[in-house]
């Protein structure tokens, strides 16, 4: 019978990977996209075929409309396994299955810690200069195939005949190295020839060795520094040979002098050995390296893309500073690395600085605190050099460049490059309206998010700390959720997470947790637990199973999530003794600059919120897990603790302390009676008012206020508090050149001074995390069942905006929503993917409807409008530009 004609399959995909190379899942999951231009068409089943040893097996017809995620329905694979899947479907009203998708290619790593053979060596030197390793070895010239296994006490890149391996940067990424140490599997067929070969490893300090945190630690992880790396040769008659590291490897000194992540890297060109990575018959003063002790257990497979280098950037322009330095401008505050191009004589030296604004002309060098951020390199001489350190990363936009080889130090057009660097997830969402300062700070938070998904989720990419801080990803994960695929990072965090939990349920403040201020001890006994923070144990599962379907992340998390909920639960919100560490409503820009955490929120409130909030998540997780009886008994703590929020606020619905954050998470965590949210939704708008429609609240508040506004019945004051351009607000830093989201409302002072505050930073996330109310609420596009299954398509018009949109690549394919107002006329149009439905509700009030895959154009009219505010100034150019 023949295939539909209307519908196809694509290619499937595996886990939250690019490709099926190197999984580290015996029962890899399978995810698919279904295209055509049948409107309403609806997957009724679906069939896998595996092609494996040269033998074809299917699942059979499996009577499912589910496409994302699909469990495994063949035994488990084993190590080295190469297979390939392809998959079909059969429609609602089809009685012939589609045409077979392409092919993917599926490859397991090495899934046992008995299939590897390395081991660890290291050069147990003292100097700093970093260490290469090498080993030659001859390749037959009947070779099918070859793997690299390879990952690092530190950070490597690997070259094979002088050719570099991947395109990983920072490899392996931080994780919380006493219980996981990630390894890749690269293919290496096309670098290796007949004969003498060679591989080379450099490896540097990195987040195992290198300097961590704020008061200056190194070695928190360890002394020596390590490489762990297994080449696999296959041959046409089935045999393989092993070269793994081991006694037999050697090693030498590189060219890199120093290399660190926040004060940079040191790299001298002239000591860089022509044979450390080829064969060669050279002179050999290597020296043998030294086993270490390891246990391969630690080892696991990746879970999402490596950090890459994902964009160039060329100047904008050169500034003469007042002191007469020459500066670079990229125009865009960013995190990576400097490439160089020059021509020089032997032994000259380029000094490259680097900071995210500049002060009164100079770099603003203040916030990075004991970063230097510096990089140095000395010339070999000669040809044309191009270098690029490999070992760090900064967050600049500005680079101070010293010795330029020419007359007036300036570098000529091409010559200087920034190279962007962040985990190589696909971009998922876009976000447009009518008002570019709000456009521009959406652009901002893409930008933000691109600098701080650095293999973890961290604070800030700059300064002397650059940690996983719980509290910044529990704020921005809905946001980030929307703006790209980090459903893998951020589920390789988790685990670490889970790792580093106390057996009592405490999660530390930053994951991977590292005690900077007592290296070497694993514990954290010595933090509180820290509401809003630690809650990311439930927050993150709870939004990756919202925005990307996966339940599997809810099943490994659950303990953990429990576990954390628990412990907060042992906090009683009345005593003080319990709010006294709290960090409450961080940044409220109320508190003074040398006290983040004294706001005008009380502690003890947010504490009670988030024992509710995480009680309810639990209960929700359970439900989803169907562990019913788990979902009642939470349901019920979270009712009792909903009497001890209460308490915080009067029987009309009038909080104690009032604070504009206070509100905002009795509304939106849902905390009050019916009767009483007229009144605080009222009182919320009214402090808003009173301030100016100015931002009152910091990490906590930040999130949720819009939603607050909006959900009592005060839209416009979400939009006047949105579209405010005097501080603090979220377009003050835009209309001040802002090009990345700033940690302070006010880091940036109206005089081109930097605050005084110890922690300043311009590049961090949190704030940003409004993107998500612009996605959800001005743009009108949510999820309503998880993974976008189900979308909410309910734009709420306001403010100034004439137009705004959003599109989302969610697991069933593409879904955009635009809408344009024309005087009272109001136009929606929708585009869904195949096997999703669309929950539509017009701004006019009228009935929700239910739509199906297609195209959909809606029209209403709506009230005329009150005009808000003055139309918006004009970007200015001061701060980072």
């Amino acid at each position: 019978m023949p295939a539909s004609p209307v519908v196809r399959v694509r290619t499937p995909t595996v886990e939250h990977l690019r490709d099926g190379l190197g999984l580290g899942t015996p029962r890899p999951r399978l995810s698919w996209l279904i295209e055509g231009d049948s409107p309403n068409w609806r997957q009724e089943s679906y069939e896998i075929e595996l092609e494996r040893d040269f033998s074809r097996s299917t699942s059979g017809q499996i009577r499912s409309d589910e496409s994302v995620l699909v469990p495994w329905p063949f035994p488990p694979l084993g190590s080295r396994e190469q297979v390939r899947a392809r998959v079909r479907v059969w429609g609602h009203d089809e009685t012939a299955p589609t045409e077979w998708s392409e092919p993917l290619q599926l490859e397991t790593g090495l899934l046992h810690a008995n299939d590897w053979s390395a081991l660890m060596v290291s050069p147990r030197a003292t100097t700093e200069r970093l260490p290469v390793f090498r080993r030659e070895f001859t390749v037959r010239d009947d070779l099918l195939q070859a793997r690299l296994y390879v990952t690092a006490l530190g950070v490597y890149e690997a070259e094979i005949n002088g050719e570099r391996v991947g395109d990983d940067v920072l490899a392996p990424e931080w994780t919380s190295y006493q219980h996981r140490l990630l390894y890749r599997t690269h293919d290496i067929t096309t670098h290796l020839r007949d004969g003498p070969n060679a591989i080379g490893v450099m490896v540097a300090d990195g987040w195992y060795r290198g300097r961590m945190g704020w008061t200056g630690r190194r070695e928190v992880y360890g002394q020596d520094l390590g490489l762990l790396a297994q080449l696999e040769l296959t041959y046409r008659d089935d045999s393989r040979e092993t070269i793994a590291t081991g006694a037999d490897w050697s090693w030498g000194l590189g060219p890199v002098i120093s290399s660190d992540l926040y004060d940079g890297e040191d790299y001298d060109a002239r000591l860089l050995r022509d044979d450390w990575s080829i064969a060669s018959d050279g002179p050999a003063d290597w020296a043998p390296a030294e086993v270490l002790p390891f246990d391969h257990s630690v080892l696991a497979a990746p879970e999402s893309p490596p950090v890459r280098r994902t964009e160039t950037i060329q100047p904008v322009r050169v500034i003469r500073s007042p002191a007469g330095r020459v500066l670079l401008d990229f125009g865009q505050n960013l995190v990576g690395r400097v490439q160089l191009t020059v021509a020089g004589p032997a032994g000259h030296r380029i000094e490259l600085r680097h900071a995210e604004v500049l002060e009164h002309g100079e770099l603003g060098t203040r916030p990075l605190r004991s970063a230097l951020a510096r990089d140095v390199y000395t010339l070999r001489g000669g040809d044309t050099e191009h270098w690029e350190p490999r070992f760090t990363v900064h967050g600049f936009r500005y680079v101070e460049i010293g010795g330029w080889p020419s007359k007036d130090g300036v570098p000529p057009v091409g010559a200087v490059r920034a190279v962007v660097c962040h985990t190589d997830m696909a971009a998922t969402g876009t976000f447009t309206c009518s008002d570019p300062l709000l456009q521009r700070l959406h652009d901002n938070v893409v930008w933000s998010m691109r600098g701080n998904f650095l293999g973890i989720p961290t604070d800030c990419p700059q300064r002397d700390e650059r940690l996983g801080w719980t509290g910044d990803i529990a704020a921005f994960a809905p946001t980030a959720g929307f703006l790209y695929d980090c459903a893998g990072m951020l589920s390789s965090w988790l685990r670490d997470l889970a790792a580093d939990q106390e057996p009592g349920g405490k999660v530390p403040i930053f994951v991977p947790w590292v005690d900077v201020w007592h290296p070497g001890r694993r514990d954290v006994q010595a933090e509180p637990l820290m509401a809003g923070w630690g809650d990311a144990a439930t927050i993150v599962p709870w939004t990756l199973y919202q925005r990307f379907g996966d339940a599997g992340v809810l099943e490994r998390q659950y303990s953990s999530a429990v576990a954390w909920t628990q412990a907060l639960l042992s906090l009683d919100p009345r005593d003080p003794r319990s709010s006294s560490h709290q960090f409450g409503d961080w940044l409220d820009p109320t508190a003074p600059p040398d006290r983040p955490g004294d706001g005008a929120t009380d502690p003890a409130l947010v504490l009670a919120a988030y024992q509710v909030r995480s009680l309810d998540m639990i209960a929700a997780m359970a439900n989803a897990l169907d562990r019913t009886r788990d979902a009642v008994k939470f349901q019920q703590l979270a009712k009792d603790r909903r009497a001890v929020f209460a308490e915080f606020f009067a029987s009309d619905g009038t909080a104690h302390r009032e604070s504009q954050t206070s509100y905002a998470l009795a509304l939106v965590f849902d905390l009050l009676a019916p009767n009483q949210r007229r009144t605080a939704g009222d009182r919320l708008a009214r402090l808003v008012l009173d301030s100016g429609h100015r931002i009152g609240t910091g990490f906590i508040g930040t999130p949720i206020i819009c939603d607050a506004l909006t959900s009592t019945g005060h839209l416009e004051a979400a939009y006047r508090l949105l579209q405010q351009t005097e501080s603090p607000s979220w377009l003050h830093p835009v209309t001040l050149g802002a090009t990345t989201v700033w940690e302070r409302w006010d880091s940036m002072l109206p005089d081109g001074t930097i605050n005084p505050g110890e922690m300043t930073s311009f590049n961090h996330y949190a704030l940003g995390s409004i993107a998500d109310w612009m996605h959800r609420t001005v743009a009108g596009l949510a999820p309503s069942a998880p993974g976008y299954r189900e979308v909410l398509v309910a734009p709420k018009p306001g403010g100034t905006l004439s137009s705004a949109g959003a599109t989302h690549r969610t697991p069933y394919g593409d879904v955009s929503v635009s809408w344009n107002l024309e005087g009272r006329l109001f136009t929606l149009c929708l585009k869904l993917p195949i096997g999703t439905t669309g929950w539509v509700a017009l701004p006019d009030g009228s009935a929700e409807r239910a739509v199906g895959s297609g195209i959909h154009v809606f029209t209403c009219l709506l009230e005329q409008p009150e005009q808000t505010r003055e139309p918006v100034p004009a970007v200015q150019d001061q701060t980072e530009r």
